[in-house]
């Protein structure tokens, strides 16, 4: 007889109990609903935030100088590796130093990846320095109420005006002096000149304004910028300006390309600690104070050998001096006056000359102080209270130096052989009829000569000494 168990799978389908075919059923429609609501539940496709066009902003605020320039390049690399969409620099500057400026410059023109330099918010300004810039970037944008221009170089390491003297003239050597700083004059200009036409030329842009504007620095505003083709946009924030620049055609010399700034990502740059760093030990002021005491530091180590404190921190200081002036425009005649003057006020300090060395030393080291940045940029000079208080200083010091060595000189000796006449001394034998004996003083066997009797053990008093020879008087009776 057949077992019933397992023998359901042996019947046809139809023949199926009612119950498994439901069942089956079921399932199936519950699998179709599934599948059915997955599909609604799925969303559209949207691109992820890596396809999303990466667009990097950058605040370039005050002069621009070592560490301005050297945050710049950095980013505009970075931007260059991640291969951002766009790079926008938003720019308020009074100008700064031409090496930085340059810099700068060369880092566009290399880059990949299109800048965009934006002169914001109303009221800033894109002048000298600025204005090189704007013209280098493949896209030149200024904000309403801003202005550019005055891009004429500041001279450096001072000059004069043209000869006075006609054409047949005697030249004298006056005229001479003032014709080579005339000439080097016209060479910076014209070296200015063709610069910026040359980035005129490679963008496109008003090259005739761009010399005017070198020559005989002139400004425009933003409105007269954009009419005269010095710029290409104006726009009144950021997110107008990425809207206008969806779809614009930048010009790359004689190549082209265009923007697709559709749905981006905005990136904010912050400066990093070592665009921090180099902005504090760059700053001529800092550069100055940090020379000054890595100077007085290791005279005081070397006059003190053995502390150490004065030595490392002078050591450090001095260091961080050195790489600061060595990224700005210093003049080596101020540097050696400072140098001089430091030499002169120590000099004095260990020979001491009643003043004369540490006055003039003081004088030299303000003078080279005042000449120690070769420009005529504000931002890149030395304060004026900052060396007027070293001044003072090294003055005050002289004079302290001066007091000290007129009261030591009114002292009486404290030192050498003159310092025991007046004091007692015991005779150590007795003294012979020529008055000749030995006496003890300060803890010492000396020769002494008198014209009294004087026994053995007597207390004598040293009345002025001969060489090696004290002559002395009695005291008094023998203890």
């Amino acid at each position: 007889m057949t077992s019933v168990a397992g023998s359901d799978r042996h019947l046809s389908p139809g023949k199926r109990p009612l119950g498994h075919r439901l069942g089956g059923g079921l399932i199936a429609l519950a699998a179709l609903w599934l599948l059915a609501a997955t599909g609604q539940a799925q969303p559209p496709s949207q691109p992820s935030s890596e396809d999303r066009p990466e667009v990097r902003v950058m605040d370039l605020r005050g002069a621009i100088g070592p560490a301005v320039s050297d945050g710049f390049v950095r980013a505009l690399e970075d931007a260059n590796r991640a291969g951002a969409a766009l790079f926008v620099v938003r720019l308020d500057t009074p100008g700064g130093l031409d090496k930085s400026m340059r810099v700068m410059i060369q880092a566009i023109l290399d880059s990949r990846v299109p800048v965009a330099t934006y002169v914001s918010p109303s009221g800033s300004r894109a002048a000298s320095a600025g204005t090189y810039l704007l013209y280098a970037s493949h896209v030149a944008a200024m904000a309403p109420a801003t202005n550019l221009g005055a891009a004429t170089p500041v001279q450096l390491g001072g000059g004069g005006a043209p000869s006075p003297a006609g054409d047949g003239a005697e030249p004298q050597a006056d005229d001479k002096v003032e014709d080579n700083a005339s000439a080097l004059r016209r060479k910076q200009v014209n070296d200015a000149v063709a610069y910026i036409r040359g980035l005129a030329e490679l963008r496109g842009r008003n090259a005739d304004w761009a010399e005017r504007a070198v020559r005989e620095a002139v400004s425009l505003t933003a409105t007269e910028a954009q009419a005269q083709q010095v710029i290409d946009l104006v726009a009144p924030d950021l997110d107008a300006l990425l809207a206008r620049l969806d779809g614009f055609t930048v010009r790359d010399g004689d190549a082209e390309r265009t923007l697709a700034l559709t749905d981006y990502r905005l990136v904010e740059l912050e400066p990093d600690w070592r665009t921090r760093f180099l902005a504090v030990i760059t700053n001529p002021s800092i550069a100055y104070i940090l020379m000054l005491v890595g100077i007085y530091g290791l005279i005081l180590e070397f006059s003190n050998p053995g502390f150490g404190i004065p030595g490392v921190l002078g050591a450090i200081c001095l260091l961080l001096a050195l790489y600061a002036l060595q990224m700005l425009p210093v003049s080596y005649v101020g540097l050696g006056l400072i140098l001089l003057g430091i030499g002169l006020m120590v000099a004095e300090g260990l020979s001491p000359s009643f003043g004369v060395l540490g006055v003039g030393g003081a004088v030299a080291l303000v003078i080279g102080s005042i000449m120690l940045m070769d420009t005529d940029l504000p931002a890149f000079r030395v304060a004026v209270p900052v060396i007027a208080a070293v001044g003072v200083g090294s003055l005050a010091l002289t004079g302290l130096t001066v007091r000290l060595a007129f009261k030591a000189h009114g002292r009486p000796v404290v030192t050498g052989g003159d310092t025991l006449i007046g004091q007692d001394a015991v005779a150590a034998n007795d003294f012979g009829p020529d008055g000749n004996g030995q006496v003890r003083a300060a803890g010492e066997l000396w020769r002494a000569t008198t014209d009294e009797a004087v026994l053995e053990g007597e207390t004598v008093t040293i009345r002025r000494r001969d060489g090696l020879t004290l002559h002395v008087s009695r005291k008094g009776d023998k203890p």
